[in-house]
């Protein structure tokens, strides 16, 4: 009877447990699942690159060739205190007198670019005028040089620095008549004083003019991000070759942020200024002595020109060039020496460019009437800025 009964009860034990694994695996077959190993992870890693076409969609070559050229710009000058109202004042000056006439030490930050191995360093004039002391900070970013001014040209707003070494990694000059919009360009300089820095963009535009930032505007409009501290630093093309000198950013409310719309003086005009520095000390440039205004419509409908084209003389210096000349105010300008001047920026260009004491042809239209009148070129007078 015992067997019998321990047989019994095995039956139904086994019974209960085939039921019980029944149930599980019908109702929670996970809690019968084994737990397996997971898979090795497989990542794609890259080869490196073994010339120029493993680096495709990278300027550090550009850069590479470009930077080392490129300086860190630090002044100080002293600076007066802005002209009071009351300062000829001799009761105002008894009290405040010592307070008007107290010079402060400022100072700057900028950059530059090393445009010869003989320690020539070009750069906007705004970084260092009316400053007295000027340092270079090399690319390698311990190498401090005392500058010298060359010489500047506050109408294109640059400026030729010289330090005092002979072997110093210079830039190439790049060619603006193959620059074109969409072109990829870098802008080096030092942003806020971080240090060499690079940003990258694209010629947003050509021949920017009318923007009252200088005499002489000819601007590359790029979106490389131009930040205060990038003054005078250069931008470069794809190769790294010197287009443009970075001068201006558009920024609202005086804020000094980029915007994504900043301004280069181009290359061209910057290697003529630089070489008339080096080889003169200043910028020699040609000189009518008239003061001009664009040609509204009612200017063109009155001298019956087919549209608005030309520059309208306003005023004729006394004894200048052009009144020797026979100009009279409210003549309209239509060319020189064959060269048609559509505007004003493009007749100061145009101007500019006659040899001083060299004879030249206006084309004028006077009382609906064009005639033709023989000038000497004068030579263009320093720029003289307010106090």
């Amino acid at each position: 009877m015992t067997l019998k009964r321990l047989w019994l009860v095995f039956a139904q034990a086994a019974t209960i447990a085939v039921a019980v694994l029944f149930v599980v695996t019908t109702l929670k077959p996970e809690w019968l699942a084994t737990r397996e190993s997971p898979a090795p992870l497989i990542v794609k890693q890259a080869a490196l690159p073994s010339d120029a076409a493993g680096r495709a969609g990278s300027y550090s070559d550009a850069v590479g060739k470009a930077a080392p050229a490129v300086v860190n710009i630090s002044t100080s000058g002293v600076a007066r205190n802005p002209r009071h109202p009351f300062g000829d004042d001799p009761v105002f000056r008894r009290f405040f007198g010592d307070t008007l006439d107290t010079p402060r030490r400022t100072s700057g930050l900028g950059s530059g670019v090393i445009v010869s191995p003989k320690g020539y360093v070009l750069t906007n004039n705004h970084v260092i005028e009316g400053m007295d002391q000027i340092e270079v900070l090399l690319a390698d970013g311990q190498t401090r040089l005392s500058a010298k001014l060359v010489g500047a040209d506050p109408e294109t707003d640059l400026a030729v620095l010289k330090v005092e070494r002979e072997d110093l990694p210079s830039i190439t000059f790049g060619n603006l008549d193959t620059v074109r919009v969409g072109d990829v360009v870098l802008a080096i300089g030092n942003p806020f004083g971080f240090g060499q820095t690079v940003t990258m963009g694209i010629v947003s535009g050509l021949g920017r003019r009318g923007l009252r930032l200088n005499t002489y505007e000819n601007f590359i409009q790029t979106d490389a991000s131009i930040n205060p501290g990038n003054s005078g630093g250069p931008l470069v093309d794809s190769s790294g070759n010197l287009i443009g000198i970075n001068t201006a950013i558009f920024s609202r409310g005086g804020g000094g942020g980029s915007l994504g719309i900043g301004f280069a003086t181009p290359v061209s005009t910057a290697r003529s200024v630089l070489e008339q520095i080096i080889a003169q000390g200043t910028v020699t440039r040609g000189y009518i002595g008239v003061q001009a205004d664009d040609v509204t419509p009612e200017v063109a409908d009155a001298a019956k020109l087919a549209k608005p084209v030309g520059v309208l003389i306003a005023g004729v210096e006394r004894n200048g060039p052009a009144e020797r000349a026979g100009v009279r105010a409210g003549d309209v300008l239509l060319g020189v020496n064959a060269t048609p001047t559509p505007d004003v920026p493009a007749m100061l260009d145009v101007v500019a460019d006659l040899k001083p004491g060299s004879q030249a042809t206006l084309k004028v239209r006077r009382e609906q009437k064009d005639l033709e009148l023989k000038i000497t070129v004068g030579t263009r007078p320093p720029l003289r800025r307010p106090r």
